[in-house]
Parts: C-alpha cells; sequence; structure tokens
C-alpha cells in the first residue's frame, strides 16, 4: 500500500524510507559464520502480504541540521504516528540491509493482544530507524533498545534477527499494552556454528538469566507475574510461553517453518523428535538453534526460502489438496470446516503472496563496497530470481523501483509483475511447468553468482568509489535482464500451454509441419491421484460400459 502523497514528501524530506504494506506472514532464517561455507553471516527474510507490491526501498546516507525532527510512519498503515529528533549523520540503507553491513529481518506473532504497545515507534520505524543509525548488530541491538524506552513501542509481538559480518542475534519485543508505552523483550546471541529462524511464533522459551550473550528488559519476569501470565521461579521463566499465543497455527504453521529449515540440514531423523510439537503442540518445544551437520551456503539459503515442506511428512505436493498438478499452494483461507470439524492446510515458507524476499550475506573478508551482498528477489521466493544487491549501493534498478508500478498497476517493466505473470501460469498446471521455470531461473542465478564471484576478486585493493560504481552497475544489469528473461518465459508459458495443450519442441522451437501449420500438440492429462479422486468420490458413474448391442 502506498502511502497518501502529503505523508510520502514528508518522509522523503525527511529521510524516511519508502512505503510498505502490513507484513501478514513473515519468515527470517539464520546462519552464523561457523554455519556457513565461506563463514558469512546470514539473514533470509520474506516480507509475506496479501496487499505489498515487491520493491528495493534505498534511503541515501545525508547530514541533518540540528533540532531537524523525523517523521515515524507506520509501516503497516502508512499513517503517520509523529516525530521524534534526528541524529546528525544517517546512514545509507539499501532494502533492509546498510553500508556497513548490518542487516534486520522480523516476524511478527502478535502475542496477548492487551499488549498491544501505544507508543510511538512500530515494528516497521524500529528496523529502518536503526538500519540508518547502526553500525554493527550490537550496536542495533543497543539502539533498538534505547527507541522503545525513550518513545514506547506501537506494535504487537514480533521477532527480530540482527546480523552484521561477525553475529547475530534475535531479540523478541512485545508492548506492555494502553496504559505503559513501555515493552519487554529477550535477545539472544545465535552461538557461532548454529543456525537458527522464527516465523511468527515467539521463539526464546527458557534463557540464561547471567550471561552476556543474552540480554533482556530488568522487568520481563517481573511484569509477566504482574498480569498474571507466570508464577513459577525466575530460573524457569518461559518468554514464548508468557507472552506468545501457543496453540495449533503457532506451532504447525510457523514453527513448522522453523522446522523444516532444522530438518533440511541436520542428520536424517534427528528433526523428527520435535513433529509432536509441530503437529499436535505437543512434547519438547522447538530448540531455538541447531547445528547443521553440513556448512550452509547462500545458495542453500535461496532455496530452503523455496521450500514446501518437500520430502517430509508436511509435503504440499503429495496430499490431495495438490490437485492433478501437484501444486504446493493453497489459497486463503487456511483453516476450513467440514462436518463441524475444523482443519488446516499446511503453511509452507515459499508462498504465493510474498511481497519481496532476501538472502543476506555479509562477510568482512570481501571488498568494503560488497561486505554484504543482499540476493534480492519479489513475488514468490519459489519462481523469483534472486538479483545481488550491495551494501554500497547507489540506486534502485527500474524494475525494482516502486515508482515503476503498484499492486493496483501491472507493468511489463517491473519485476514484480513479471514474475507474477510467471508464477500464476505455473499455480495452474504446476508439475508441467516449473521444469521450464527452472530453466530460466537456475541458469540467470549461476550467472549471477558467477559475476559476484569474480567482482569479488577484482575489486580487491580497489577503491571504495571505483568499486561502488562497478557493483551498481552490476546491480542494474542483473536485474534489467532478468526482467526481459522473465517476460520473454512468461510469454512462452503462454504459447506452449496454451488451452491445456503442451505444444512439442524442435531446437527450441515450437515445432511446424512442412506446410508451416502447428504439429499437433501433446495433451498433459492429469495424474494418478486426480482419476482416483474422481473414481473414490463418483464411484462408476463414470465408467465405460460396452453397449449391450456390441456384446
Amino acid at each position: 500500500m502506498n502511502l497518501t502523497t502529503h505523508i510520502r514528501l514528508m518522509a522523503a524530506a525527511a529521510a524516511v524510507a519508502g512505503s510498505y504494506a502490513a507484513a501478514d506472514a513473515c519468515t527470517s532464517l539464520i546462519a552464523t559464520p561457523g554455519a556457513t561455507a565461506d563463514r558469512s553471516s546470514m539473514v533470509t527474510y520474506a516480507a509475506d502480504s496479501h496487499t505489498l507490491y515487491g520493491a528495493l526501498y534505498h534511503q541515501p546516507a545525508a547530514e541533518h541540521a540540528a533540532g531537524a525532527m523525523r517523521p515515524v510512519v507506520e509501516w503497516d498503515s502508512g499513517h503517520l504516528l509523529g516525530e521524534i529528533p534526528e541524529v546528525a549523520n544517517t546512514i545509507s540503507t539499501i532494502g533492509n540491509m546498510n553500508e556497513h553491513g548490518v542487516t534486520i529481518a522480523e516476524s511478527t506473532w502478535g502475542g496477548r493482544h492487551e499488549l498491544a504497545g501505544s507508543g510511538l515507534i512500530d515494528y516497521g520505524s524500529l528496523i529502518y530507524i536503526t538500519l540508518q543509525r547502526a553500525k554493527t548488530a550490537r550496536e542495533a541491538l543497543d539502539i533498538m533498545i534505547g527507541l522503545v524506552n525513550e518513545y514506547g513501542y506501537a506494535s504487537e509481538g514480533e521477532s527480530f534477527s540482527i546480523a552484521d559480518p561477525n553475529e547475530v542475534w534475535i531479540m523478541e519485543l512485545i508492548g506492555k499494552g494502553k496504559a505503559d508505552k513501555g515493552a519487554v523483550w529477550v535477545a539472544r546471541r545465535v552461538p557461532d556454528g548454529y543456525i537458527s529462524g522464527h516465523a511468527n511464533h515467539a521463539r526464546i522459551h527458557t534463557f540464561p538469566l547471567n550471561d552476556p550473550e543474552t540480554l533482556y528488559a530488568p522487568d520481563v519476569i517481573d511484569f509477566a507475574r504482574s498480569q498474571g501470565y507466570y508464577d513459577g521461579p525466575d530460573e524457569e521463566f518461559d518468554f514464548s510461553r508468557a507472552y506468545a499465543v501457543t496453540d495449533i497455527g503457532a506451532v504447525r504453521g510457523c514453527d513448522g517453518r522453523v522446522w523444516s529449515y532444522f530438518n533440511r540440514f541436520s542428520p536424517k531423523g534427528e528433526m523428527d523428535k520435535y513433529l509432536p510439537w509441530i503437529l499436535e503442540a505437543k512434547g519438547e518445544p522447538l530448540p531455538l538453534w541447531v547445528k547443521p551437520e553440513n556448512p550452509v551456503s547462500a545458495n542453500d539459503l535461496k532455496w530452503m526460502m523455496r521450500d514446501h515442506f518437500e520430502g517430509t511428512p508436511l509435503d504440499m505436493t503429495q496430499d490431495i489438496g495438490a490437485g492433478a498438478f501437484d501444486v504446493p499452494y493453497r489459497w486463503r483461507p487456511l483453516t476450513y470446516t467440514v462436518d463441524g470439524k475444523e482443519y488446516t492446510h499446511e503453511r509452507a515458507i515459499a508462498t504465493q503472496q510474498t511481497g519481496f524476499s532476501f538472502v543476506s550475506s555479509m562477510n568482512a573478508e570481501r571488498p568494503e563496497a560488497m561486505k554484504s551482498v543482499l540476493w534480492f528477489g519479489v513475488d514468490d521466493a519459489n519462481t523469483c530470481v534472486y538479483v545481488p544487491v550491495f551494501n554500497s549501493a547507489l540506486t534502485v534498478p527500474k524494475s525494482l523501483d516502486e515508482a515503476t508500478a503498484d499492486l493496483l498497476t501491472l507493468s511489463w517493466d517491473s519485476m514484480f509483475w513479471v514474475n507474477n505473470y510467471v508464477a500464476n501460469q505455473a499455480y495452474n498446471r504446476y508439475s508441467q511447468m516449473i521444469p521450464d521455470i527452472r530453466k530460466v531461473q537456475l541458469p540467470l542465478e549461476a550467472e549471477m553468482e558467477a559475476a559476484v564471484a569474480q567482482a569479488a576478486t577484482e575489486l580487491a585493493g580497489k577503491p571504495y568509489g571505483e568499486a561502488q560504481l562497478v557493483l551498481n552497475t552490476l546491480t542494474e544489469k542483473c536485474a534489467a535482464n532478468t526482467t526481459a528473461d522473465y517476460k520473454k518465459l512468461g510469454d512462452y508459458l503462454f504459447v506452449k500451454y496454451l488451452d491445456g495443450n503442451i505444444k512439442k519442441e524442435r531446437d527450441g522451437q515450437f515445432e511446424r509441419t512442412a506446410d508451416g501449420m502447428p504439429v499437433q500438440p501433446d495433451w498433459g492429462g492429469y495424474n494418478e491421484r486426480y482419476f482416483r479422486s474422481i473414481v473414490d468420490e463418483q464411484g462408476d458413474h463414470f465408467l465405460i460400459v460396452e453397449p449391450e448391442a456390441n456384446k
């Protein structure tokens, strides 16, 4: 949802980053340097919303006069909440990353609704104000806590991933209700060598009370007691159970996404013991972090963002909801009632209503101008192409600029709309179309990954400004090529699969007869499960019976 014109102008003048829409269901996955193949810190994010246009937001560094004020615009609604004093110098940001390589991602878990904050700083503003001020993850953590303490918190329960090239923290925070503008929170550093994540449910359960790698609000336990949320000893206090709502939606629909991540990189079968927690909210809660069996890469995390629980008991391509073409998507609402009983579809990381997603790779060993690479994609992570964006970015490519289009205005110059053109065709006949999508998607990403690796070598020792220009041009080129190639892909899918047919091809061209007519196409038909479902429901209604006259 775009901000109104007067809010946009006010925000731009005061260096507020772009316009946003409500992030209805987000996922953030984490990998620490010791858990990655190249010793990078990595954070992913999917901004899922039914009203979010996927774009890349950039705010240049700026100097501000004494007494300057910064408008605080609520991320979800575009409402102007108020103003706070601006700092003298703000840092350049690109997406959810800044020029120093700090990345912040989030997922909303809501929690106890009576604790919705009444302060000035909403969760989105908390992220983007902090990115304009912080040079390290720890500094970002201090700034976020300071902003909430001074101005109050205006949102519900939230989890944040806060990272730089050296470390990653998870902070979970919730307000104190309308009578108190403050907030209670816990922050834990993810141990090096481990992976973690959150996806709309509070993940911090019990935590050490005397550990320099664990920080918390002084009254986080006492406040829970005062509200009747907890009455046990301090050392057994469970933040998630006290402040969040632990129901089947939270564990199956939210922790389930994190379980799939852990399951992918853990020894086979190790995560099975947590299935009772995921499927029934019983047994031992999912741990906050696990040690992966093998180091993960940025490419691994791109594919994790494309996950639909493939190969697990929750595999969305295998149940009847996948239909005749093994479609791993379910239209909302996710819950439904049959004969008075309530059921749910699975809720995977990859989903059709993603506005944008990214994999941020932060590594101080790379040249300063590219020490952080934001692999950025728009629309469904499963079908998008992740384009490299660098911490030194100067501009936003036209195809990723919010000014190019919006959710109600189609434009073939917009990567978001071009990806939707491809993805929404595949949702109808997924098993048939996804191989053709991969044939374009995979080479594009491989080419860009090679270009980034080459740039890291060639720019070593080059002046920052020179490297900055090279990298900015690289991003522009990658975005332009991806948008053009995906438009061609969408056209190709439309022609090839027209009217339920599958046109034959030879040497990259659709086949014609010697007379120039189209060759008779293949008929794609349906899968075996589809036919069996008809027979199971209709019995012999469609059975072919030999006419009596022919017997």
